[in-house]
Parts: C-alpha cells; structure tokens; sequence
C-alpha cells in the first residue's frame, strides 16, 4: 500500500526535503518531475543533510507528459489553489496521487483545467494577503488526510 507525493517541477530545495522526510517515514512515494530548481546527486543531499534520501522511495520524471503518460491512468488529485474542492471531499484510495506544482507558479492552468473535477485545494482566509500555503507543508496536510482516511496503514 502506497500513497504518492508529486511535485512537478519543484523550486526550493528545501520544501522537496521536508516532504521527501514525509515520505520516507510514511512509506509514501515521491515523485520529482524536472526540471528541478537544485541538484538531487549524492554529494548535493549530504551537504543539505539528507542522510535519510536512501530511504525515500523516490522517482524522477523528465517532464510532466512522461509522468502522465506512465500514471495518468491513476486517480490524481490535484492540490491548487484554483481547486474546487476542498480536499476533505473526497475518500481516498490506496495508490492515490497527489500532484504539487512550483512554489512561484503552481500547476500549468491547461492541466489543471485538464482535470479540475479532482483539484483540490485547502481552505485559507479570504482575507490573507497570502497566495498559497508553504508547499511542504501542503503536501502534509493532504498526505496526511489521505493516511488518516485509510487508518494510518503500516504506521504506529
């Protein structure tokens, strides 16, 4: 049983970090879609402290059609804050993926246009001055949700 992470073409290294510990301490999989804004070699994640990265289940894709054309048959949930649903409304299922775009533009508007009957999005104040959350912490909040509908599967 595995939930999966995909942030298409991540800015800020460490936001992938964060979620990258996430998904190795839930059995999750991330999925890298490039170009990325930073380097994922051996020597770049033990600079940034990473000493974890071997226990992430992790995939790189070259672009956002290659990461369809092998999952886009999958259920895909889109996280976005042009969503029209909250991200509570829906039971999610085992396999499920959750789609992430770059902290300075999000997800291509085609896409999500593509797929807006699952774009989700989280509640915030129609009064903040903010754009989004903090992609990190967007991604677990909805992982986090999906596990706790599924009864924490493997974890303790």
């Amino acid at each position: 049983m595995a939930l999966h992470v995909v942030f298409v073409e991540p800015e800020i290294p460490p936001n992938t970090g964060n979620i990258a510990r996430t998904c190795a301490a839930t059995d999750s999989v991330l999925h890298l879609v490039k170009p990325l804004g930073f380097s994922i070699d051996d020597k770049s994640l033990k600079r940034a402290g990473l000493d974890y990265w071997q226990h992430v289940k992790v995939e790189v894709h070259e672009s956002l059609d290659d990461f369809m054309e092998k999952y886009g048959d999958r259920r895909l949930f889109l996280a976005t804050t042009k969503g029209g649903h909250c991200y509570t409304d829906f039971k999610y299922q085992d396999e499920d993926m959750f789609l992430f775009g770059a902290e300075t533009r999000g997800l291509p508007r085609p896409f999500i246009n593509e797929h807006q009957d699952t774009a989700i999005r989280i509640p915030m104040s129609e009064s903040t001055r903010l754009r989004s959350f903090n992609l990190a912490n967007s991604a677990n909040i909805i992982l986090f949700e999906a596990l706790r509908q599924l009864g924490f599967p493997g974890l303790k």
